[in-house]
């Protein structure tokens, strides 16, 4: 409880930490909430106490008050040395903060400041808005893929919950143990005996849900029932997100108290084995001196915490974290001292870091996030930290607090000849001397520089003129004293004739010597080039001290028996967002697939470490680990599945559940099954119903010559409702231009023969417009259901009927020969028989085209009222042809349009609505201030998860646009705003910050306008040869 309380509000105090537990009776809850009212009730403190560093004991971190107290700099007097010192020393201090941290002040400021506005109005609010994703109403998207884990739904801020469940299901171990657990006989009397009756039921369900992961056909499934058992032991409202370490820590216990419960009813009379103990838990031997007594003692440990302020990685902090106090007192007999060395004893099987990215600032009365960079390995050797190697431990720190202190006295050296000078601009030492050597070398363009000015004191462009430089003593044409003026701190850029474009001559020239005579500039070359060569030789020997005095502390570790105790990294929880609001995911290693798989809520992809590093180490989009899960890698059956006994197989799916969890999850299947099949026969009426009525409406009374019924559906299948004519005109005249070809080229005039004729002559032309490289506004596919075909290499049995069905049109028939020509490519397609041609086939080609018509008409509305600024009205266009599109591209690259074409239009739309909704907020005033917010809210935040959420990562531009729309928003905070504007804005920020990717339902996609192909392709190239003419740059 003392580590959790030091964890959770970052105070050190350990006699104050006891009091707030003895006070609160060892509730974590009425603790936190006595620190805050004591520190409320405390004097302010001054400045140099708050910024004191939480650990002491480490070397890195420095008591910053008493330096700072060191460092002051009266800036009340005139002084003007005393201004470039304290800008210097501002600067120095800036960057060493970036170098530890990776952060800049004013990104740490800018943080704080939207921590803190969050904080102090959310308390504020009489109500909040929960958010909960839909699901999506066709099942099928809900179907689970081969051999792909298994999403949890977030059933309202329970991302907390997703990530530490998916983490521990993939711990095959542990998932082996809870669906393996079955309660015990006298489970009543059990209950009420426990101080938490809500473990068994809670373990129940766990397993009921585990059950469901292994098998079920969900995509994802709902975890509502176990959810709402582990919130009724926290003390905050539904409405806020759970702190993740204080529900890891009640579900631990919870289920440690589960498998006590049935151990000891397995081993009457026997000192019970807990599996969870031996799981997750571990044993450390405490090495100190109390006040001069030494002492050495064992204690458990189970999520071991670990500081992220002011280390650089995981070890470090780790070699922090297992020293407290002085390490020289360990060794000495003076009363007084104190301090004490951790060591491991026992390693559990599962190591847990808990690392501490929330502090509470005890001043301000509330949480902040830590965004400082920690990294960490993909395997870890522990062997420095155990007890064994105690020994060899210690003779290796005292070497590196020898490195790390000669080093500091290197890169103190270094530095002096790297930032040479008194004054705040410094550089170089040997860039110093160069300079020196290139003025004295100079050559003046004129004698005097007088000779520039004209009598009025100006310049020949009528500016005034600088002031006369002093001449030196000495030359010829001096006529004052000795030099009077101080040398120039800046120096004027040398023209490098191989690196600068030639310039016209300034007419004043560059600064020079008045005079210098020739001996002069000997020897002062001659000293000033012996004097660069000793200094750069001198700068190259302290980087190379420096550089090996790096490798030596890296490989300080590295010998073979310091390598013996390798831990994998198994699972990686991030949070991104701040103290007061944010989002949780997981990423999990698969040892089956041999690689990174990312858990957020739903959605489960594959990922990469790089993606893991970015966003995991801290520093980049405010997300960050704050849970390590760390595996034995000598112990393979933590990660790996069990074999059956008896066939030797894997278990796996339902094979490896227990008969009352296997009839639990095939009963969910049936049910999901149902669910398919009434939404396939949902759908199937209704296409039928459709199909009806478009026959009904297309039905003519000229029955002279009978249409084929399958020429007739592929019709109306993409030819939209539009004017029959002006849909094949261009048809008829490209078909009726190659009856005349052919007949033509023909000698005889048989309707078969000009009809194989004419069928060559245009499959001919056809292939040729898909061969060709087009340009968007010009594609051919728009007009030609048949290049598309071409170009996405449909089978030649769809070529050939899609041709025949052209030629079987009923208005191919202008003339005697082409009426001929239609009848007899009319009766070649009554004649095919089912087994040539796949009906099936036949209309899905169709039917993709169809849909690739529809999705270029979505897209070309949305340009249109893109161009015309009807942002609102374009972006739903935008969005559904991005959907569609991507679902034509994932089944070829010819299948749709431009993916890039479609995301950045779709991004700049997106862009300028939040523009123009922050415009509408910031004006404070009704009804404008309800109108951006319904964009904000109905519009922007759905449409962020899709910008998110692509095949395998986000796009680059796509992320810099929703952190583009964060920062707008986050910009407001700190500044002075009505309250009822600042209410509003602490209410939205945790739904623009949540970054769940299951996307809420859109309304029904715009109902799209009956146009003919010629009038599709004219409005398509026009509006794309538009935007292409105003937004080249943009493209």
């Amino acid at each position: 409880l003392l580590n959790q309380l030091r964890e959770i509000t970052g105070s050190t105090d350990v006699r104050i930490l006891q009091q707030a537990l003895q006070v609160s009776n060892g509730d974590l809850g009425e603790a936190v909430a006595f620190l805050t009212d004591r520190s409320s009730e405390a004097p302010q403190q001054n400045e140099a106490t708050y910024y004191q560093t939480a650990q002491t004991g480490n070397d890195r971190h420095v008591n910053v008050g008493s330096q700072a107290r060191a460092n002051v700099i009266d800036l009340t007097g005139d002084d003007k040395e005393d201004l470039q010192r304290a800008i210097a020393l501002s600067l120095e201090e800036s960057s060493r903060t970036f170098q530890e941290t990776g952060i800049t002040d004013e990104e740490q400021a800018i943080s704080r400041v939207l921590e803190a506005s969050i904080a102090e109005n959310k308390g504020s609010l009489t109500s909040t808005h929960m958010e909960v994703w839909s699901d999506p109403p066709n099942p099928h998207d809900r179907k689970r893929q081969e051999n792909c884990p298994v999403g949890l739904k977030n059933v309202g801020n329970t991302c907390w919950f997703s990530a530490v469940i998916q983490s521990l299901f993939h711990l095959l171990e542990f998932q082996r143990l809870v669906l393996q657990y079955s309660p015990p006989a006298n489970t009543q009397d059990l209950l009420c005996n426990q101080k938490e009756p809500r473990n068994l039921p809670f373990m129940q369900e766990l397993r009921c849900l585990f059950s469901l992961m292994v098998g079920s056909k969900r995509r994802y499934v709902d975890p509502s029932r176990a959810v709402e058992i582990l919130k009724g032991a926290f003390k905050s409202t539904d409405s806020q997100q759970q702190d993740v370490s204080e529900f890891s820590h009640k579900l631990l216990d919870w289920l440690e108290d589960a498998f006590q419960m049935k151990a000891e009813e397995e081993r009457e009379g026997e000192q019970p084995k807990n599996p969870m103990v031996e799981l997750f838990y571990g044993h450390f031997v405490a090495v100190g001196v109390l006040e001069g007594k030494k002492f050495e003692n064992t204690e458990t440990f189970g999520q071991y915490p670990l500081q992220v302020n002011g280390y650089k990685d995981l070890h470090e902090s780790l070699e922090a974290a297992m020293i407290e106090g002085d390490i020289e007192s360990l060794h000495s007999e003076k009363p007084g001292v104190s301090g004490q060395e951790h060591w491991f004893a026992e390693l559990p099987p599962v190591l847990t870091f808990e690392l501490s990215r929330f502090q509470f600032n005890q001043v301000l009365g509330r949480p902040e996030k830590i965004h400082n960079k920690l990294e960490f390995p993909a395997v870890l050797y522990l062997d420095r930290y155990l007890n064994r190697n105690r020994d060899i431990t210690r003779v290796k720190r005292r070497e590196m607090r020898r490195l790390k202190e000669h080093l500091l006295l290197l890169q103190q050296r270094l530095e002096r000849y790297m930032s040479y000078g008194s004054g705040p601009k410094r550089c170089p030492l040997a860039d110093v001397l160069e300079y020196t050597v290139e003025f004295a070398s100079s050559q003046p363009i004129l004698s005097s520089p007088s000779r520039a000015v004209d009598a009025t004191g100006t310049q020949p462009g009528g500016t005034a003129a600088p002031p006369q430089p002093a001449l030196r003593q000495g030359s010829p044409n001096s006529t004052e004293g000795p030099l009077s003026a101080p040398f120039p701190q800046q120096r004027v850029p040398v023209h490098k004739p191989l690196t600068q474009s030639r310039v016209l001559p300034n007419p004043l020239g560059q600064p020079a010597p008045r005079f210098i005579t020739e001996e002069e500039l000997r020897v002062l070359e001659g000293c000033l080039q012996r004097w660069r060569s000793e200094v750069e030789k001198d700068t190259r020997e302290l980087q190379g001290y420096i550089s090996r005095i790096h490798t030596t502390m890296e490989l300080m570790y590295s010998d073979t028996t310091l390598m013996q105790v390798p831990y994998r990294l198994h699972a990686v929880l991030v949070h991104e967002g701040q103290a007061s609001a944010g989002h949780y995911w997981a990423y999990i290693f698969s040892p089956q697939l041999q690689h990174w798989l990312k858990f957020n809520d739903v959605s489960v992809t594959k990922s990469t470490w790089e993606e893991l590093v970015r966003d995991s180490f801290g520093g980049y989009r405010n997300a960050s680990a704050y849970c390590l899960m760390y595996v034995d890698d000598k112990k393979p059956f933590l990660v790996q599945e069990k074999f059956d006994k008896e066939t030797g197989q894997m278990l796996s799916g339902l094979d490896k559940l227990p008969a009352d969890l296997k009839e639990y999850v095939k009963e969910d299947n049936r049910l999901f099954e149902k669910e398919l099949r009434e939404w396939d026969m949902l759908q199937a009426h209704r296409a039928a119903v459709e199909k009806l009525a478009s026959a009904m409406a297309g039905t003519s009374t000229d029955h002279t010559v009978p249409c084929a019924p399958t020429a007739c559906r592929q019709e109306s299948e993409y030819m939209e409702q539009g004017s029959h004519a002006g849909n094949q005109e261009h048809w008829r005249e490209d078909t009726e231009r190659a009856v005349s070809q052919a007949a033509a080229q023909q000698e005889q005039h048989g309707p078969e023969g000009l009809l194989n004729a004419a069928i060559k002559l245009e499959y001919g032309r056809l292939l040729w417009l898909a061969q060709q490289d087009t340009s968007p506004e010009n594609d051919p596919r728009l007009l030609y259901v048949m290049v598309y075909l071409i170009k996405n290499q449909a089978p030649k049995t769809i070529l050939e009927r899609t041709l025949l069905t052209q030629f079987a049109d009923r208005d191919l028939s202008f003339n005697e020969q082409c009426k001929n020509i239609m009848k007899v490519a009319q009766e070649k397609l009554h004649s095919i028989r089912p087994e040539e041609v796949n009906i099936e086939e036949y209309e899905t080609w169709h039917r993709d085209y169809h849909n690739f018509r529809e999705t270029t008409v979505f897209l070309m509305i949305g340009l249109e009222l893109f161009q015309k600024e009807s942002y609102v009205e374009a972006l739903m266009y935008l969005i559904y042809s991005y959907q569609y599109n991507k679902k034509l591209l994932s089944r070829g690259p010819y299948r749709g349009h431009d993916k890039e074409l479609i995301a950045h239009y779709r991004r700049e739309c997106l862009l300028r609505l939040n523009e123009h909704a922050a415009a509408l907020f910031q004006s404070g005033e009704e009804p404008e201030l309800s109108d951006g917010m319904t964009i904000m809210n109905e519009l922007v935040v759905p449409c962020l998860p899709l910008l998110l959420a692509n095949e395998e990562q986000a796009e680059e531009r796509d992320m810099a646009a929703v952190e583009d729309i964060r920062n707008r928003w986050c910009s407001y905070l700190g500044q002075e705003m009505e309250p009822k504007l600042q209410e509003t804005l602490t209410d939205f920020l945790p739904k623009l910050l949540d970054c769940s990717v299951e996307t809420r339902s859109f309304r029904d996609p715009p109902r799209l306008p009956s146009l003919s192909t010629l009038e599709l392709r004219e409005r398509f190239s026009r509006v794309l040869t538009s935007l292409r003419q105003t937004s080249a740059k943009e493209r």
